[in-house]
């Protein structure tokens, strides 16, 4: 008798596995800013990240279903990313996150600093 593997899945990890990590969540919140953004202009928004990062993270995102990436066939080769729906259905809680953020960022002991994003 041959057992089906069964796959469980908790609501929680499955959305932080999409948007978790030090970039995915900023990925998309600023995809929904500008609508649509070069891999440059991404790059020159993300301060601090490598090249090799936003290009695995930015993969992960596509391959999740989360971004769309559009290729252009020219020289110099130009590519586009942008939200998918399933994406933008995650911008309110995001924003709602950072919302949250905002308001605990300010009993931080000392002088800290908030960055808009």
């Amino acid at each position: 008798m041959k057992t089906e593997e069964v796959k469980a899945y908790c609501a929680v990890d499955f959305v932080f596995q999409r948007i978790g990590g030090k970039y995915r969540g900023r990925i998309l919140w600023y995809l929904n800013a500008h609508q649509v953004l070069r891999y440059g202009e991404l790059k020159r928004l993300l301060k601090g990240i490598t090249t090799k990062m936003l290009t695995q993270t930015l993969r992960e995102l596509e391959q999740d279903g989360m971004v769309n990436r559009k290729v252009y066939l020219e020289v110099p080769p130009k590519v586009e990313y942008s939200l998918t729906p399933e994406s933008m259905e995650l911008i309110p809680l995001i924003n709602g996150l950072r919302e949250w953020a905002d308001r605990r960022i300010i009993e931080l002991p000392g002088d800290p600093q908030k960055i808009d994003c």
